[in-house]
């Protein structure tokens, strides 16, 4: 369980850690950068291949390009061929970004909101049909999401509660409800920030400022933490082919002073359980 150091490219704040089942790659993105990244585990070859305006997620479409959340609430289809936009703006959004994003069974893509200067932050759903709305307010830092494996729960992190919330989900609608808290956490541990679910069910959350990502159970227990040489661990996802190693991504790159040398980098390690396949979404197509 040793972590590999993947590379480092001195993320600000790496993210969005996310395999590509079609061209079985490894992409993240730096998000106050814009820049994305992608990793070759057969051959170890990494690069960056876009840099812009910041990224706060993405997802991957079904026909394998990215959909890119965006400042301003902006939301563009990458292609290597160029940029589609599908959102110019979000007029309540301007002087903010999205954050954490994810694909739900359907193809549509919940995806956070980071607070302005005037209101806390919020939860969007961004539909097929390209209609976006807010679905939850009131959310200090909106961040890691996942689904359960029967696809009945929506499980949702608002770091600076040092809460993860479990909702209700109903897949015809997309439609959320019953929040209850899944796992709470303290000052001590770090703020809980990306997240992803392996194929027995259980959660995995990275600490910002915790120097770890930890494995919850069903209930919300945490089964194990896993030490992680970089203070501020951000996302995590599984990957490879079959999907047996963890990828770690984390901020600080820009503080390596203060953060430690491997700050900013991107990690791998095994836990001897596989993760489960993410959905596309399916945006514009």
């Amino acid at each position: 369980m040793e972590p590999e150091l993947v590379c480092d490219y001195e993320c600000e704040i790496g993210e969005n850690p996310l395999w590509h089942p079609f061209d079985k790659r490894l992409y993240w993105c730096d998000i106050p950068t814009g820049r994305l990244f992608r990793f070759d585990p057969r051959s170890g070859k990494h690069e960056p291949f876009h840099q812009g305006e910041p990224v706060g997620g993405f997802t991957i479409q079904a026909d394998g390009s990215l959909l890119l959340f965006m400042a301003r609430g902006a939301v563009k289809i990458w292609r290597e061929s160029g940029m589609v936009t599908v959102i110019d703006h979000l007029p309540d959004e301007l002087e903010t970004r999205f954050n954490d994003v994810i694909a739900d069974p359907a193809g549509r893509v919940f995806c956070g909101m980071m607070p302005t200067k005037d209101r806390p932050g919020r939860l969007y759903r961004l539909d097929t049909s390209g209609e976006i709305k807010v679905i939850l307010e009131g959310i200090t830092c909106p961040n890691g999401l996942a689904f359960s494996l029967d696809r009945r729960q929506l499980y949702f992190t608002d770091s600076l509660a040092y809460k993860v919330y479990r909702f209700d989900y109903d897949e015809p609608t997309g439609e959320i409800s019953n929040r209850q808290v899944f796992a709470t956490f303290t000052e001590k541990d770090g703020f809980p920030d990306g997240m992803t679910i392996d194929s027995e069910g259980y959660i995995w959350s990275a600490l910002w400022d915790g120097y770890a990502i930890v494995r919850l159970a069903p209930g919300g227990r945490e089964e194990r933490r896993i030490a992680i040489p970089a203070h501020k661990s951000s996302s995590l996802t599984f990957g490879g082919e079959d999907l047996s190693d963890i990828y770690v991504t984390s901020a600080g790159g820009n503080e390596k002073a203060s953060e430690g040398a491997t700050a900013g980098s991107l990690f791998r390690l095994n836990v001897g359980v596989r993760g489960v396949p993410e959905f596309f979404s399916r945006i514009g197509i």
